[in-house]
């Protein structure tokens, strides 16, 4: 079998894991270009989980076959919290800590590692001018983390806690929104720990607001949920254009295991949470992050937490089998059986799916005000997903909910409002994705 061909091309980035990693990408992606870089890979890697690190290497020596000329750069938070194993690779060119990742300098050059996040003050927070390919764009806002969960170890590669001064962020929003982007979503690595000057994550979202009024939805990535300020619970009550969608780190709804986690919230906490915001703003929806098998759970503690889907009215869940990850204190605990984790994984997304059913039972016949996607998609401001072919990506468009399809409902177009002079209209939409009408 003969080699892959070398054909030249400019920067491409692999990103892996959170939305943050998003936009570290892009930034990193504009910043290799700027300074006149080719044939260049970027892997983004992550680092939450041991598989998210196995995925990472498994994509650095495919990139590697398909592209034999690229010079092939690992950072990211794998890179940061194990180095030498990407070091080590062959395929690897340089590996870059989540530190030197966001200095534009580096990228033009091609030196060695440099130092990693606890080893030196942190660079500068890259604020975000849109992430390309993506219909929203995502600005960063915080950086880091100051608590010890024992399973985890991106306050490591990561470092601590560090916010966005807010004239900034409120100057790449109104860049944002007068580019056209109609979605702003603000990310972090702990996002509800924002705190600059005083000013919390509920009053920064408020000052969002008011600098970018022709934006028409801001909305806000995972959050804790102990952490919330009164300025934000009183946001969700008052700024219509918040997007009534949060996701939770919730990860365990059993008390005794949310301690082993070192979690800072109780099951009751998690609750009278949700309860308390679908008191200021009924159709709010929640997901949430979840994981199975935690070491020590039993099949009592488990139920507690397939409960808690049911008990905070969780619609989105993003259901984790535990796997140990080396350097916590997690891994060192007694660990569940595996596969007895992966079936409780299991459980969990049925549960999932059934109460995605039911909030999709209930949207039936509703109309929404849905941002348009790639892939013939569009996202209504509680994160329901809707079948939409044919509208244009990154449109505000109004849509009739008709039929449940499962992950996503189907129904009809009612009216498309455009930037470009393009609108869609009338249209109805079915599960196979053409057009009905």
């Amino acid at each position: 079998m003969s080699a892959p061909a070398e054909t030249p091309f400019g920067v491409r980035v692999e990103s892996f894991g959170c939305r943050l990693n998003l936009v570290e990408s892009e930034a990193m992606r504009r910043a290799a270009l700027a300074a006149g870089r080719e044939n260049l890979i970027i892997v983004n890697s992550c680092a939450v989980t041991a598989e998210a690190t196995r995925q990472a290497r498994q994509t650095i020596r495919r990139l590697a076959r398909e592209n034999p000329g690229a010079e092939i750069v690992v950072t990211g938070c794998a890179a940061e919290v194990e180095p030498g194993r990407f070091r080590a690779m062959p395929e690897v060119a340089r590996v870059l800590g989540n530190a030197a990742k966001s200095d534009p300098v580096v990228w033009s050059r091609r030196d060695a590692a440099a130092p990693g996040v606890m080893e030196r003050p942190a660079a500068p927070l890259p604020l975000a001018q849109g992430v390309e390919d993506h219909t929203r764009a995502f600005l960063a806002v915080q950086t880091g983390c100051d608590h010890r969960c024992t399973f985890c170890v991106i306050p490591y590669a990561r470092g601590p806690s560090r916010s966005a001064p807010p004239d900034e962020i409120l100057d790449a929003a109104r860049k944002l929104s007068a580019r056209g982007f109609r979605e702003i979503v603000l990310t972090g690595v702990d996002l509800t720990s924002y705190d600059c000057g005083g000013l919390r994550l509920g009053g920064l979202a408020r000052a969002i607001l008011r600098a970018a009024p022709g934006l028409d939805r801001l909305r806000l990535s995972s959050i804790d949920c102990v952490e919330a300020d009164a300025e934000l619970f009183a946001a969700f009550a008052e700024e219509e254009r918040l997007a009534p969608h949060l996701h939770l780190s919730l990860q365990s709804g059993d008390d005794l295991i949310l301690k082993r986690m070192k979690r800072r919230h109780s099951r009751a906490e998690a609750v009278e949470f949700c309860a308390a915001l679908r008191r200021l703003r009924p159709e709010i929806a929640f997901g949430a992050d979840l994981i199975a098998g935690f070491p020590t759970e039993t099949e009592a503690q488990f139920c507690n937490t397939l409960a808690l889907v049911e008990d905070c009215g969780l619609t989105y869940l993003h259901v984790f089998p535990f796997s140990p990850r080396e350097g916590t204190p997690a891994a060192r605990m007694p660990q569940t059986d595996p596969a007895a984790a992966r079936a409780r994984a299991a459980r969990l997304r049925e549960k999932g799916a059934e109460a995605l059913a039911r909030r999709h039972a209930q949207k039936i016949g509703t109309r929404f005000a849905a941002l348009a996607e790639r892939g013939g998609h569009a996202r209504a401001a509680d994160f329901t997903l809707l079948r939409t072919p044919g509208a244009p990506p990154g449109r505000m468009i109004e849509f009739l909910a008709l039929r449940d399809e499962g992950k996503a409902l189907s129904g009809e177009t009612l009216s498309g409002e455009t930037l470009s002079g393009e609108t869609v209209s009338g249209e109805t939409f079915g599960a196979a994705g053409g057009r009905e009408g």
